[in-house]
């Protein structure tokens, strides 16, 4: 493995989960609740977002989402795609290898 191979991104695991939140805010006219996962990635870095899908009355029955953010090296958005939905509160909501 050569030196740029094994050199970490240039953007940290707490700016990808910052960037990937203000970013997907851009996109989506929806509440972000906050990044649950950061993984580092060959192209960058992973990001799982939690969002309030639809709110509700009371709101613990508010339906949420996550959603899988994909940020370059440098910060830049590649991608993002939901990956669950389900209700607030419910138990073992999971993530990464969960579904």
């Amino acid at each position: 493995m050569n030196e740029a191979e094994s050199a970490p991104p240039p953007v940290t695991a707490a700016q990808a989960g910052a960037t990937a939140m203000d970013q997907l805010s851009e996109l989506m006219s929806k509440q972000i609740l906050g990044a649950t996962s950061t993984e580092p990635t060959e192209a960058g870095w992973l990001v799982e977002v939690e969002v309030v899908e639809d709110r509700r009355i009371p709101s613990s029955a508010d339906m949420l989402a996550l959603y899988e953010v994909e940020i370059d090296p440098d910060g830049n958005l590649l991608a993002y795609r939901r990956t669950r939905r389900y209700a607030r509160g419910s138990a073992d909501i999971g993530g990464r290898g969960m579904r």
